[in-house]
């Protein structure tokens, strides 16, 4: 499933966060890269560590915490610390599949990839080229959303970043170890999840609801790992 989650950032919160990234010291992308990833990447990164990485981090994270659309989507049990990088003109990163477990540097936990995120903080007038281009069983698409808005997709996917031809694609991106590891399970839950809140706008007493519901958590009893 590939789903697009608006408004994760305000536009106050995207600008100020492309703001504070412009004035910051940037490294090679390849730092987390794997080594077949490495050999397609060309792009910038803030370090793991840096004080900025830390801040705007934390307020991706508080962001995400207040989004519905996000956690019915991804029923996160792991968040990556999130990461932020830039792809100036000349910018890309060759077609490639995320790597399967990423360790949070400085700890003992880890994290098992099952969903890739990427937060976009440039506008998408600012710069041209930079789509997300994500294939899937459905088929390739390209993705190129406004600032503070989302995409979210399985990890799992083969995906790359087309060349920046003018300008600079700021954007965070982290990955999410999910209650439910399995792809289409998780996309059953996710679709059946919506039809139950649409039914209780809609019809907020109607007699399916409840067990609706607790289909729902039965299903999630299931196939969950937590």
């Amino acid at each position: 499933m590939l789903l697009r989650v608006p408004d994760v950032f305000t536009p106050a919160q995207a600008t100020a966060c492309r703001e504070a990234l412009e004035r910051a010291d940037w490294v090679d992308g390849r730092v987390t890269a794997g080594h077949q990833s490495a050999r397609a990447k060309h792009n910038l990164q803030l370090a793991e560590d840096h004080p900025l990485a830390r801040q705007w981090g934390e307020t991706v994270l508080q962001a995400l915490s207040r989004n519905g659309l996000f956690h019915a989507a991804a029923l996160p049990l792991k968040i990556f610390p999130p990461l932020f990088n830039c792809y100036r003109e000349g910018g890309n990163f060759g077609v490639h599949v995320d790597n399967a477990i990423r360790d949070v540097r400085g700890t003992s936990h880890r994290v098992r990839t099952d969903l890739s995120a990427t937060l976009f903080l440039s506008e998408p007038d600012s710069y041209d080229g930079g789509e997300l281009v994500v294939e899937d069983n459905y088929g390739t698409h390209a993705v190129k959303l406004p600032a503070g808005h989302l995409v979210l997709y399985p990890a799992s996917s083969l995906h790359r970043v087309n060349t920046v031809t003018r300008g600079a694609r700021m954007a965070s991106f982290f990955w999410i170890q999910s209650l439910v590891r399995d792809d289409g399970e998780r996309t059953l839950l996710f679709d059946l999840d919506q039809a139950i809140t649409r039914l209780g706008h809609d019809t907020p007493n109607h007699p399916a609801l409840v067990s609706l519901t607790g289909t729902y958590h039965n299903l999630l009893r299931r196939w969950a790992d937590a």
